[in-house]
């Protein structure tokens, strides 16, 4: 080979090395502009992650606080209803009461006007 064919290929291939190296620098260059992206998408996803389990923790504590509020209700309210369980247990055995009363004194009733008609009748 002349040197003017060696200088040629050689030129050659160093023009095709620096166009190599500008491809990989370009791929470099969009990989970290990808990352970068990525890197962007990720904090933002990662906040709003944050955020809503900020709010979670707040609405939980607004759950727990009714809770709380709800048990001491409960817990008040407890002896009234007890209490009208009672009444009304109360009011059952009365009423039972009052009907057996009533029914026996319906029949002694009953029977002292059958007394009344026999003896008006002479049947005694």
């Amino acid at each position: 080979m002349a040197p003017t064919e060696i200088d040629a290929a050689v030129h050659r291939q160093l023009g095709e090395l620096v166009a190599g190296m500008r491809a990989l620098q370009e791929s470099f260059r969009r990989l970290e502009e990808g990352a970068v992206r990525s890197e962007d998408k990720a904090a933002t996803s990662r906040a709003a992650v944050h955020q809503r389990m900020d709010q979670l923790v707040d609405r939980v504590g607004h759950v727990e606080a009714s809770v709380a509020t709800i048990g001491e209700d409960v817990s008040e309210m407890k002896p009234v209803t007890d209490d009208v369980k009672r009444w009304k247990l109360m009011g059952i055995g009365a009423l039972g009461v009052t009907g057996i009363a009533a029914m026996a004194l319906g029949v002694s009733f009953a029977e002292a006007i059958r007394r009344i008609v026999f003896v008006i009748l002479g049947k005694v």
